[in-house]
């Protein structure tokens, strides 16, 4: 029925789809950790200092929550979304996930580490500290960053 040749060529096709499929296997893998470790983000650890630094912008100022969202729309929504849930338009062209800032853990860190970190900024965040040069208005976005909650 089968001679060796066709057996020799049926057990070479073998090990090439093994090797494929494991490969494969190996890809999806890879991928999927990598999307894991962006999606929880590396440590951004925030000095002492500037974590406990306290806002000097009262969390019901209406005009600073509106300065803020002003702020939001020209510098940060493009990446983190209208509504901070790192869905922006260019939120998939960035080589680290921007965040959900509607979340509990979000909401966890410190009006001070989150005016460090806008301020400093890390990786494809960019430091405002330069683009938004008033302390104040930093803490406006802050102020309207803290109205993402789900």
């Amino acid at each position: 029925m089968f001679n060796q040749k066709s057996i020799n060529q049926m057990k070479t096709t073998q090990k090439v789809i093994t090797l494929l499929i494991t490969a494969a296997f190996a890809v999806v893998f890879m991928l999927g950790n990598n999307a894991l470790a962006q999606a929880k983000g590396k440590a951004w650890p925030v000095p002492d200092k500037d974590k406990n630094l306290k806002s000097p912008v009262k969390a019901s100022d209406q005009n600073a929550i509106a300065n803020g969202k002003d702020l939001w729309a020209k510098h940060c929504k493009s990446c983190h979304g209208s509504k901070g849930l790192g869905d922006g338009p260019k939120a998939a062209t960035l080589k680290t996930n921007p965040g959900d800032f509607t979340t509990k853990d979000f909401h966890a860190f410190t009006d001070g580490e989150l005016f460090f970190r806008t301020s400093i900024g890390r990786g494809d965040m960019p430091a405002y500290d330069k683009k938004i040069p008033e302390a104040k208005d930093r803490w406006d976005l802050v102020a309207y960053i803290r109205t993402f909650k789900k």
